[in-house]
């Protein structure tokens, strides 16, 4: 218990290497891990910022200008990257993004990166656990950089309290986006590489197209931006600031955390099984004849319940 403690105090007094430890702990399940989490202090009002989008639209070039801003204001910020994971090693395949080298050294800023480790959604299955961490640290924002595959765009707009989905005038046409579900998710539209051909007509098509979602609290911006310069990084943090300031009731979380709550009960029923001695009861079984996957499932349930 001391040892949370201390830790934890640490962490509220802005040390990042105790940070680093805490995310540690917990994304590697190790012992610590769970005691920390139940003392978390959790601030809720800090903004969680979420980008997403297609690869290849230069998020992380984005997220770098952004950087650049908010910490030349005096902003403490946490970045989440998360990458996608190797099938052999389940370690991160791009490691912590080369183009936010810049910001390694930066007091304000603190840099992750989380493997995907085969979470189905595209986001890791501990990223609740990490948010929830920096939230009990001294920080103005913290923003979420996936690599805009599969489900993670859904997953992120219930973890962000605004969700940025980055295109380039290539991304295709409105329809597209459409099927994309990208109009559902997002809070922010930011058409990157701003100086590409026909991005006025791609922007114009996606604003008429944002207009037609218009509701009483918010209406979607579309801005341009060319991140390698900093163009248009201004007029993003003021869009950010005015989602921040209403009142917006994000109904995606409370459907991803009734998930996350399945998947810790789930896990607290099934943590006495004995993988290693699972793995030879398979094998074995795999080498007779008619294996039925779903019989010894059965069967191993049964032997369980006469435990």
């Amino acid at each position: 218990m001391g040892s949370s403690k201390n830790l934890l105090s640490q962490i509220h007094a802005g040390n990042f290497k105790a940070l680093a430890r805490a995310i540690s702990l917990v994304e590697n399940d190790s012992v610590g891990g769970e005691e920390l989490l139940l003392q978390l202090k959790i601030n809720y009002n800090i903004p969680v910022i979420g980008f997403t989008g297609p690869p290849g639209a230069g998020k992380s070039s984005l997220v770098n200008a952004l950087l650049r801003k908010l910490s030349f204001n005096g902003n403490r910020v946490a970045v989440i990257a998360v990458d996608p994971t190797s099938p052999f090693n389940f370690g991160s395949l791009l490691g912590d993004r080369i183009r936010l080298g810049e910001h390694f050294n930066n007091e304000n800023i603190f840099i992750r990166s989380l493997a995907t480790r085969g979470a189905l959604g595209g986001l890791t299955d501990k990223i609740i656990e990490v948010i929830d961490l920096l939230r009990s640290a001294n920080f103005d924002y913290i923003i979420i950089e996936t690599v805009g595959v599969g489900q993670s765009e859904v997953e992120i707009a219930g973890l962000a309290d605004t969700t940025v989905v980055v295109l380039v005038p290539e991304s295709g046409d409105e329809v597209q986006i459409m099927k994309a579900g990208l109009i559902e998710i997002a809070d922010v539209f930011v058409v990157n590489k701003a100086d590409r051909p026909d991005v006025d007509r791609f922007v114009k098509g996606l604003s008429i197209m944002v207009h037609e979602k218009l509701n009483n609290q918010w209406q979607i911006p579309v801005i341009k931006t060319i991140a390698i310069n900093g163009d248009g990084v201004d007029e993003l943090i003021q869009q950010l600031q005015n989602h921040f300031s209403i009142s917006n009731q994000n109904n995606r979380k409370s459907l991803l955390i009734t998930e996350k709550v399945i998947q810790i009960i789930l896990k607290y029923k099934t943590r006495h099984i004995n993988r290693e001695q699972l793995l030879i009861d398979i094998k074995k079984e795999m080498d007779k004849e008619n294996f039925n996957l779903y019989q010894f499932v059965l069967t191993k349930m049964i032997e369980e319940k006469n435990l």
